[in-house]
């Protein structure tokens, strides 16, 4: 029907053009951006879905930091209670040698100022080994009750350790070996020992119980790093995987858009080219009338 008041060629037209506008307009964002779903309105199922994968690889992300950071903490023990076990080894030696009938009151005497003095370093050792200002071996330390490491995204992710019982152990052979010399606070001899001067044969056995429990206390923590190591490797693969999830719910296929972008375009071109040919049908009305 020709008609001077409703084209409806016209506004078919005008209404594919609007359609062919709106999915040219989607496929360049896309292509500008680079993701898929750049609103809720492009996909929210999968928003919403892509939106807690990334929460979780977030927390996971932070929980790899603290995996490091708790594997270096118990490095930094470890550490320390390395050097402790060199000590009490030549202490060992100290104590072997002066116990033998070779060694003179005079010699025992020269040992014992060493004995002394390496004392005075393992009390040194474990009342200022620290980790980010934190003691670590001190009376009140970090390792001196139950630590828990978060080692998840989520609240019940965590892993609790205690190192108490073979720490104090450590402790009270020590100071058991040094005739209660050793200080767990740091604080030196207050007044020279005697334990090769007058029983140096006893001193020898006392301080191998002494390296024995301080190689438990290594072998917990060791044991732990390595249990910390296994959670930070499992994570980064999660964490990987999750991110690889991620990305095929938010990431444009970019062949795929190109190729609609395309096709919107030559859509546009010839909706807008019918577009004239439509309005030019209203001439034809005036030509009835001639």
């Amino acid at each position: 029907m020709l008609s001077l008041h409703t084209n409806a060629a016209a506004l078919s037209a005008q209404n594919s053009i609007s359609r062919t506008q709106t999915s040219l307009s989607t496929s360049m964002t896309r292509l500008s951006t680079g993701f898929r779903i750049n609103s809720a309105m492009d996909d929210a199922a999968g928003l919403q879905i892509a939106t807690r994968l990334k929460t979780q690889t977030s927390g996971m992300g932070v929980a790899m930091r603290n995996t490091q950071n708790s594997i270096s903490l118990m490095q930094t023990a470890e550490g320390a209670l390395d050097e402790t076990t060199n000590i009490l080894n030549r202490m060992k030696d100290l104590a072997t040698q002066a116990a033998d009938g070779s060694s003179t009151a005079a010699d025992q005497t020269a040992m014992q100022k060493e004995f002394d003095s390496l004392t005075d370093e393992l009390s040194n050792i474990f009342g200022n080994t620290k980790f980010g200002g934190t003691s670590l071996l001190a009376t009140g330390g970090k390792l001196t009750a139950a630590v828990t490491f978060q080692i998840g995204a989520s609240s019940g992710e965590k892993l609790s350790v205690n190192f108490n019982t073979e720490l104090a152990q450590a402790v009270t052979d020590m100071g058991t070996a040094t005739g209660a010399g050793f200080s767990q606070a740091g604080t030196p001899l207050a007044a020279p020992g005697t334990q090769l001067t007058a029983s140096a044969n006893a001193a020898i056995d006392q301080i191998a119980t002494a390296i024995d429990s301080v190689g438990a206390l290594r072998s917990k923590l060791g044991a732990i790093s390595n249990r910390l190591d296994h959670v930070y490797n499992n994570l980064s693969n999660i964490s990987t995987n999750t991110k690889n999830a991620t990305g095929r719910i938010m990431d444009v296929d970019f062949a795929s858009e190109s190729a609609q972008m395309t096709s919107s375009q030559m859509l546009l071109q010839a909706g807008t080219a019918m577009l004239k040919q439509s309005n030019s049908q209203s001439s034809l009305v005036l030509s009835l009338l001639q």
